[in-house]
């Protein structure tokens, strides 16, 4: 993109969730939020809503009670997430502003007495509901109770899987100086790192997330290879921070896992994504068999570039030619107009994500890299994170966040706990918004050359999804399994992530060129609260392309049914939710059907490629 265009792209506005970090309006949700706690800590303890508390003799009163509860957290979490999501947005586009960071600090202590509710909350259910299925003669005391079924059957299950109450408690006081600093350390090194760069024989510090983009996207191999280089070495500077970060994590996270009864490190994570292993198993199975497909198209890319095989900073390089670059407005305007072909509701929602200040999309230092949508759920908005630089990549990324804002619109007039997405459900609407685009891109198609292009932008995402992914979490269960014995040195992180590289990319890519700091800079890694940051995402690419085979099978019919899916995604687990359209999601056939969709691109991809090489 031209440096004027680059200048102009948008920063999200937030001047309607708060006036400003200093203004008065900010401090009066800051201490409404602050008494509101007050008040719910008060009712637990007036009704003895802890681990032991006396329970009520008579199941009417019990179930007030509990009434009682979720009203209190539903007020509660609806005013705490929004305040959350205001200073992140300030941390996330600008990691020197020191007053946010503060800010963010001093309220993440607040929120954990929310946390600490949840605790009290859950050990003393289990204790006043004999087994689950007494929980519906509750809900017959009081049907209000029934808009959060799912909400008391979970908390209930989950119950078995915890410590003490003080011992709960004390974790979740400790995070914040624990596993969330070192997250948070790793977002700050990360996000601050820039380089010097030489191109066009100026020097200039680049930010990372900007060389990131000029080792993917620069049509210049040596220019490429070049910003690979720097990147390696700019991870090399800080790689023994970030290995500390790791093993901070990882570590807590075992000792909590252990301490609560979890079967493995996967456990959690399974739960939190309500998926069943027999799922997750079919899912990883039909990963792992398109290994050799992908392949084909790795060589046929490499073939394209006039070499045996990928470097790593050959992976991304866009192939064919698309006759038109995309400006901003560009984009804007064909996402808009190709959502119009699906649903009214989706083009209207995306105008108005773009018109109402809701996109921050300029690249710049301090700003995370990547891309995310968050939630403002006291206005039931959306704001969306990208580092927009006109490519057909990142006209996708956009599509792709204004799926998550989409799914976020269904859940309107939704309460706090009845919108608690897993992150499995969480990619439905975001890889449909995908999908939509690609088929979009490849109906106005105007070339062989441009087909390649789009069908390459797919194949790109694909593989990334499927294929990295997989190298991720090979990468993150071997870690927390050695992770037990003690800490891992840097060398075992890198030496870990280019063997899990090499066993899915396999001769796909140049072994000698791989990433072996992927470890370092994806801030999924890192979390304390959420392991395997990473099979949801190819969960959420096959399960949205089964999902558009679908709709393509019943046309307008399948709107209605699509919108209702995604205002559930907070109330049931990812079988039940599936059955709705008949898929079984242990099944093979389900999975191999999206593998089958993307093979048939792959395919096409080879023919191409092999017809404009020649």
């Amino acid at each position: 993109m031209a440096q004027e265009e680059t200048a102009a792209l948008p920063h999200w506005d937030m001047s309607n969730v708060y006036p400003g970090l200093e203004h008065d309006d900010f401090d009066q949700a800051v201490a409404a939020l602050r008494s509101k706690i007050d008040a719910f800590e008060a009712y637990l303890k007036e009704n003895n809503i802890q681990e032991g508390g006396e329970v009520p003799g008579r199941i009417g009163e019990l179930a007030k009670i509990v009434l009682g509860y979720i009203e209190r957290m539903n007020e509660c979490a609806l005013l705490e997430e929004t305040i959350s999501a205001y200073l992140y947005s300030f941390v996330a586009t600008d990691s020197f502003n020191q007053v946010a960071k503060k800010k963010l600090s001093e309220h993440e202590i607040v929120a954990v007495r929310l946390t600490r509710a949840l605790i009290y909350f859950q050990g003393w259910l289990r204790s006043a509901i004999a087994a689950e299925s007494d929980l519906l003669d509750l809900i017959k005391e009081a049907p209000e109770l029934g808009a959060h079924r799912f909400f008391l059957e979970e908390t209930y299950r989950q119950a078995q899987y915890r410590m003490s109450q003080a011992e709960e408690t004390l974790a979740s006081e400790l995070s914040l100086s624990g596993g969330s600093a070192w997250a948070k350390l790793q977002g700050t090194v990360t996000s601050q790192l820039s380089v010097p760069f030489e191109k066009d024989g100026k020097t200039e510090e680049v930010p990372m997330a900007a060389l990131q983009n000029i080792r993917r996207y620069d049509p210049d191999e040596s220019i490429r290879r070049q910003a690979f280089k720097a990147e390696i070495a700019a991870w090399e500077s800080v790689r023994e921070s970030l290995a500390a970060c790791m093993n901070g994590v990882k570590g807590q996270v075992n000792t909590l896992n252990d301490r609560r009864g979890r079967e493995d490190s996967l456990h959690a994570s399974l739960d939190q994504s309500r998926l069943d292993r027999e799922s997750l198993q079919a899912l990883l199975d039909s990963m792992q068999s398109s290994f050799p497909k992908f392949r084909e198209y790795f060589r046929a890319k490499a073939k394209l570039l006039g070499k045996e095989q990928l470097a790593w900073w050959d992976i991304f390089v866009p192939v064919g030619k698309v006759e038109r670059a995309f400006s901003y407005d560009e984009a804007r305007l064909f996402i808009i107009k190709n959502f119009e072909r699906f649903s009214d509701s989706l083009a209207q929602f995306t105008a108005r994500a773009f018109s109402s200040g809701w996109i921050d999309a300029e690249p710049r230092k301090g700003k995370s890299g990547g891309a995310f949508c968050m939630g403002i759920p006291a206005l039931e908005e959306s704001r969306i994170l990208c580092n927009f630089d006109g490519s057909l990549d990142q006209v996708s990324t956009l599509a792709h966040e204004l799926g998550h804002a989409f799914h976020n619109e269904c859940h309107t007039g939704l309460t706090a706990l009845q919108r608690s997405t897993p992150m499995t459900l969480a990619e439905t609407a975001s890889i449909f918004n995908e999908t939509l685009i690609t088929e979009a891109m490849l109906d106005e198609a105007t070339s062989e050359e441009e087909e390649l292009a789009i069908l390459e932008n797919f194949m790109l995402n694909a593989s990334q999804v499927i294929v990295d992914i997989y190298s991720r979490f090979l990468f993150e269960k071997e870690v927390f399994e050695r992770r037990v014995n003690g800490e891992l040195s840097v060398e075992d992180f890198t030496e870990l992530m280019v063997r899990s590289q090499r066993e899915t990319y396999g001769d796909g890519l140049d072994e000698a060129h791989q990433h072996a700091y992927m470890w370092a800079w994806k801030p999924h890694y890192y979390s304390p609260n959420q392991s395997y940051y990473n099979y949801p995402y190819a969960f959420g690419l096959l399960f949205g392309l089964g999902l558009y085979a679908i709709y393509k099978q019943r046309g307008a019919a399948f709107i209605e049914a699509y919108e209702s899916l995604l205002r559930s995604t907070g109330q049931g687990n990812a079988a039940d939710l599936a059955e709705r359209f008949g898929i079984d999601l242990r099944s093979d056939k389900f999975w191999q059907g999206s593998i089958d969709f993307i093979a048939a691109r792959i395919d096409r991809y080879v023919d191409l490629a092999n017809m404009l090489a020649s």
